[in-house]
């Protein structure tokens, strides 16, 4: 795994414990890529989709607040159309570090997120880029 390029980067990370929002059976789509990206490093992962129960073999939620409790970190690969929905579960779920994933953000929603407290990182890197990923 590379070296976080920066401090709210590092921060996501200690976390240790990952949802994908958005993940994917679609080996092709970033929900999927992204959560696979997580199992490749070695960290603890969780899907979280309405219509899946698992994930390339791990748990997939309805929603974020069915995710077990526990400090959680979420990477949000969804239509920014529902980002203000998904930011708004992860505030009420407790979460305080979210990667919204290039193509997934909505800047009003972020704004708010951020006003609310949560650090959120968005607009610039990828977690497949900055981890470091490749598609087996």
């Amino acid at each position: 795994m590379r070296k976080p390029a920066s401090p709210e980067l590092a921060a996501f990370l200690a976390v240790g414990r990952f949802a994908v929002v958005g993940a994917s059976q679609d080996r092709q789509k970033y929900g999927n890529r992204v959560l696979r990206c997580y199992q490749m490093h070695g960290l603890p992962v969780v899907g979280v989709n309405p219509k899946l129960q698992t994930v390339e073999g791990v748990a997939c939620h309805a929603r974020l607040g069915d995710v077990p409790a526990g400090a959680l970190a979420v990477s949000v690969v969804a239509p920014p159309a529902a980002a203000r929905a998904i930011l708004a579960d992860a505030q009420a779920r407790g979460v305080r570090h979210v990667w919204v994933q290039p193509g997934a953000e909505d800047a009003a929603a972020i704004a708010e997120a951020r006003a609310a407290g949560m650090v959120v990182i968005a607009d610039g890197p990828c977690l497949l880029v900055q981890l470091g990923f490749h598609d087996d």
